[in-house]
């Protein structure tokens, strides 16, 4: 792969130092750094928001340290021009962030336990209320203590959902439910409900005037107009919880299922083989990633509405909001819809496809599994690299291409991973399947 990049001049659409090359290669050599310093440095910072969360629960690693060190050092101005270096520091990334969602997971399993199937409401209950939005368990873990016998019940939204499967967190009965779906419809659902609101970390927006004097952020949040709270002391939150109206007693009209971990599906391991060798279970998809206010992110939801019945959708981040208040039922008792978790909790997808490849005795390539991602930020091209350092193949990307890659640099994705971008729901899933 890193070798075709290398040979491409992106000016002149000639091999790089070619006879038809019009600069002899230089153009191209530029270009192609340029875009693969921008793809290394989207990949860096990924990296270090899951970081961020390891490190506040006292979970760190020197060797994560000294990669990012290494990778920020080499896009530095004037520092490294060679291409096929950039790709191999991709590659390297992926590995490096496939560590550090493990550190941060094991950070998560030893401070709040390991997740179990929960169900979580989404609607209101009678009282006063704060809603979390996020990444941050610990300053969510915070603020339930701090809340606890005030009367004040505490929501979550967008990608704290999963906190509800914790067994540290889910223990406190005042983390009563989730409230709205993806991170972008936060400016609609704050300004309607009358609660205080805690930003705990990225996907926060500008806030509206209707909700600003009631939202607060937290570590590394800062929104203008907003208070912003350094550390862990939530006495201004919940202040101002206390003083708005209660919310009313007004039951959702889905419930939704979160906190499948790795060991609340590796016992059904069994049974799992036994229905996809009765041909009872014929493939299963991962859909998920990160969610995107554009009009063809409508095809997630069109994509798991028509998968036939004999298949089961594994998903995790906030694209799953796209379609996780469907109802797909079950085969024999095995939820043909599982909430893996949050971005993060991608380790788990990972872990779950290596054991079942070890399970049916093929590598992960061969299993009947097809990755289908949505795109959008940071974390998302960390985690495309990490699944592309371990040689998975055939993913379908959309709704759009990270914007590092052009014509050229998706056609050797294409070649070297079978890397699809999405098309119409229907024509993908029979191609996938076959018929």
């Amino acid at each position: 792969m890193a070798e075709k990049l290398k040979m491409f001049c992106y000016q002149c659409s000639q091999t790089a130092g070619g006879t038809g090359c019009t600069v002899q290669g230089v153009c191209g050599k530029a270009a192609t750094v340029a875009r693969l310093q921008d793809n290394l440095l989207l990949a860096t910072k990924g990296m270090a928001a899951y970081l961020y969360h390891a490190r506040e629960l006292g979970y760190t690693d020197s060797e994560i340290d000294a990669f990012l060190e290494r990778a920020f050092y080499a896009t530095f101005t004037n520092v490294n021009f060679d291409a096929e270096e950039f790709v191999n520091l991709a590659v390297e990334a992926g590995e490096m962030n496939l560590r550090t969602m493990r550190l941060l997971k094991k950070a998560h399993i030893d401070t709040f336990g390991e997740p179990v199937p929960t169900k979580v409401h989404t609607g209101t209950k009678k009282g006063h209320a704060i809603i979390a939005t996020g990444h941050g368990l610990k300053a969510l873990h915070e603020l339930l203590k701090q809340t606890e016998g005030t009367g004040i019940n505490v929501y979550t939204h967008s990608e704290l959902l999963p906190a509800h499967g914790y067994p540290g967190l889910k223990k406190y009965p005042h983390l009563v439910g989730n409230l709205g779906k993806a991170w972008f419809d936060q400016k609609k659902l704050f300004a309607e409900i009358p609660a205080a609101i805690l930003g705990t970390s990225n996907c926060v927006l500008l806030p509206k005037d209707e909700y600003k004097d009631r939202m607060f952020t937290t570590g590394p949040a800062k929104l203008p107009g907003v208070k912003h709270i350094p550390g862990y002391d939530y006495s201004a939150v919940i202040e101002k919880a206390l003083a708005l109206p209660e919310l009313p007693d007004r039951p959702g009209e889905i419930t939704l299922t979160t906190g499948f971990s790795l060991k609340s599906i590796l016992p059904l391991a069994g049974k799992i083989k036994e229905l996809v060798t009765a041909g009872k279970i014929r493939h299963f998809f991962l859909v998920g990633g990160c969610d995107a206010p554009l009009r063809k992110s409508t095809y997630y939801r069109e994509f798991v509405a028509n998968l036939p019945e004999d298949t089961i959708v594994l998903t995790l981040a906030c694209g799953k909001f796209r379609f996780n208040d469907l109802d797909l039922g079950d085969i024999d008792g095995i939820p043909r819809l599982i909430d893996l978790g949050q971005c993060n909790d991608s380790i788990v997808a990972i872990d779950l496809a290596q054991e079942l490849a070890k399970l049916f005795g093929v590598g992960v390539n061969d299993l009947p599994l097809t990755l289908i991602l949505s795109w959008m930020e940071q974390k998302a091209v960390a985690i495309l690299w990490s699944l592309l350092s371990l040689g998975i193949k055939g993913i379908y990307l959309g709704p759009i291409l990270p914007a590092w890659v052009n014509d050229d640099i998706l056609k050797v994705l294409q070649d070297s991973y079978d890397l699809h971008l999405i098309g119409e729901p229907r024509e993908d899933i029979a191609r996938i399947l076959g018929g």
